[in-house]
């Protein structure tokens, strides 16, 4: 039972993050997660310049850490404890990818629009 109480956590706390995204006039979510790769390269690039390094690895090693076996331990030692976290992980994910992509749409948009006029 604790099993099935710690996937549904985890899927209610994504559901959430994911529909803050999901605000009127924000870009949807595929949107975003195509976004992901340009963000990278255009900072790479010296593009943009706005991505925050370390959250980016933060949400790499909260990926890692949801995906892994070792992220088992805890569940088997306190059951329902042990989901919560990655439930927490989880939602904590979505929120930065959504920030991060924003912050980078609305620079995109913006960069678009100079050079259009330009």
């Amino acid at each position: 039972m604790a099993v099935k109480l710690g996937r549904w956590a985890k899927l209610i706390a994504l559901w959430r993050a994911l529909r803050r995204g999901r605000r009127r006039g924000s870009p949807g979510i595929g949107r975003r997660l195509v976004a992901l790769p340009r963000m990278v390269i255009a900072e790479l690039r010296g593009h943009y310049s706005d991505l925050n390094w370390g959250r980016l690895a933060l949400i790499v090693a909260g990926v890692i850490y949801v995906l892994s076996p070792v992220d088992i331990l805890p569940e088997l030692g306190l059951l329902t404890v042990g989901l919560i976290d990655d439930a927490i992980v989880v939602a904590w994910i979505a929120r930065a990818v959504l920030d991060e992509t924003e912050r980078f749409l609305l620079w995109e948009r913006d960069r678009t629009r100079a050079l259009g006029m330009s």
